[in-house]
Order: structure tokens, then C-alpha cells, then sequence
């Protein structure tokens, strides 16, 4: 008993050949079903879609987590939420070859603090607006534990949006590099806290735990008030919040233009 749930604890394989075609997460595939009782089948059959994640079951076999591309609710699949994530063997999906570069972009704060739920803010307003294939923006709050978790999902690039007192004026945005600032803060082998959402020691924790995405950036906001129990954003940061997400897609271009020559399965780990 203790070795199955040990298996079954263990995560899938990053890479499987489905007709002398390497498909992992981020794999672009047209589904081919095998069932025709099923109207979820017969609905499904032909659509193309993305390879969020590979499983492997007791006895042995692969399964495909794919969330498909005119699903409205794709957003749910990629969250890993029920109903939006559908799972399928080696032999019912066709690799297309083309791979979708992967960004998580993580909106950090806590709403009920002021300007420290700039991040929050942020993702909602990009997630409100149409992005890049492949993107996904998701408001984390002060959940620091489910964003170490999601760093592990085979994502190329990373995005991290937090407000962060620097010594600008209100509402400057600066984009950091977490392992500079991590040395230069001297946060680097301090004992890690992991309730809260230091975006430089979630990151170190995640690269403890395993892979993390090669590429990842720190969009920061300098903050007129937080730690103050206000329920809405200062005039300044909350008119830095367009512009930050301007800055965010800006980086997510630029993150795929770094790949293109490099392979876009470099990962690298802590």
C-alpha cells in the first residue's frame, strides 16, 4: 500500500513520443477520440488544443490533461478546475508539433491592505483583456503556497506583479530580476516563511522543491499606502495599473523572442 500512494505522489514524465513526436506540457494537439457513444466525444472529436500536463496511472500508461482552444471556459482547465480539462490516452490524441511558449503571469497582494493589492489589480485588468496564446494570469492574493505550487507546472517564463516599497515616488514601476535582487537584499539562504508572498523567497522555494520557469521577471509597484486597512488603491498606483499591464505584455513578447533560439524547454532548477 505505502508503495502505490508513493507512485501515485510521484509527478508524470516532462516528455512522452506519441508518433515519433516528443508531446509535453504546452504541446499543441488535435483530439481523436475513441469512443462514438460519448456526446462529449463526438462534440470533441477534431478539436485542437493544449497538453497541460502529463499523468501516468498505476500501470503505467500516459494520459493527456488537454484543454481545448475555443473552450470558454479554458481558463477553468488551465486552473485545474473540473469540467475544462480533458484527459486522453497516447492513441487518442495527434501531436500538431507546434509548442505553445507558457507564461504565468501572478498578480501578488492583499486586497484589504491599500496599495498592496496593486498586483490583484493588475491581474484583473489583464484578465479582462485579450493576450497571448499560451498566458495565464491569475490573481494568487496572499495564497504564497499555491504560487510555489504553480511554478512547478512546466511554465517557460514567469511574471511576478507585487507592490514593493523601493524609494520612488508612487505609482514608479520597476521590472527586478529575482536572483540579483535576491542577492542584493540578502535574502538568500534565510529561513523561508511560507504563509507569507515575498515574491523572492517563494521563488527560492519553488527552486527547492523542483524546476522552475527559466525566464522570470518582477513587475513592482511603489506603493503611497500599504499596510494601512484600506479597501481600494492611491490615486497614483491605481493610474500605474494600465500601465502595468502595457509592461507586462511587453516582457511576455520579449520572453518569447529570448526562447525562440534557446529551445523553449530550458528549465532551470534551484
Amino acid at each position: 500500500m505505502g508503495d502505490f500512494w508513493t507512485r501515485m505522489e510521484g509527478r508524470g514524465p516532462s516528455v512522452v513520443v506519441v508518433d515519433g513526436v516528443e508531446v509535453r506540457a504546452g504541446s499543441r494537439v488535435r483530439l481523436r477520440p475513441r469512443g462514438t457513444a460519448d456526446v462529449l466525444d463526438l462534440v470533441l472529436t477534431g478539436r485542437e488544443g493544449v497538453v497541460e500536463a502529463v499523468e501516468q496511472d498505476e500501470e503505467g500508461a500516459f494520459h493527456f490533461a488537454v484543454t481545448v482552444d475555443d473552450d470558454p471556459g479554458r481558463d477553468l482547465g488551465e486552473a485545474r478546475l473540473p469540467g475544462h480539462r480533458f484527459f486522453y490516452a497516447a492513441e487518442e490524441i495527434e501531436p500538431l508539433g507546434e509548442r505553445t511558449f507558457r507564461v504565468l503571469v501572478a498578480g501578488i497582494g492583499n486586497v484589504f491592505l491599500g496599495d498592496d493589492g496593486f498586483g490583484v489589480e493588475v491581474a484583473r485588468h489583464l484578465s479582462a483583456a485579450p493576450r497571448a496564446p499560451g498566458v495565464e494570469v491569475v490573481d494568487f492574493g496572499i495564497r504564497g503556497m499555491d504560487l510555489v505550487y504553480a511554478l512547478q507546472r512546466d511554465y517557460d517564463a514567469a511574471i511576478l506583479v507585487d507592490a514593493a516599497p523601493r524609494g520612488e515616488p508612487p505609482g514608479t514601476l520597476t521590472v527586478l530580476d529575482p536572483v540579483t535582487l535576491a542577492e542584493r537584499d540578502g535574502s538568500a539562504g534565510q529561513p523561508l516563511e511560507t504563509h507569507g508572498m515575498d515574491p523572492v523567497k517563494v521563488l527560492r522555494l519553488a527552486a527547492e522543491l523542483g524546476p522552475v520557469p527559466r525566464l522570470i521577471r518582477i513587475v513592482c509597484c511603489e506603493p503611497e499606502s500599504a499596510g494601512e486597512a484600506l479597501y481600494e488603491l492611491s490615486a497614483p498606483v491605481q493610474a500605474a495599473v494600465p500601465e502595468a499591464a502595457g509592461l507586462v505584455n511587453a516582457l511576455v513578447m520579449e520572453m518569447i523572442a529570448e526562447s525562440a533560439g534557446r529551445g523553449c524547454r530550458d528549465r532551470a532548477h534551484g
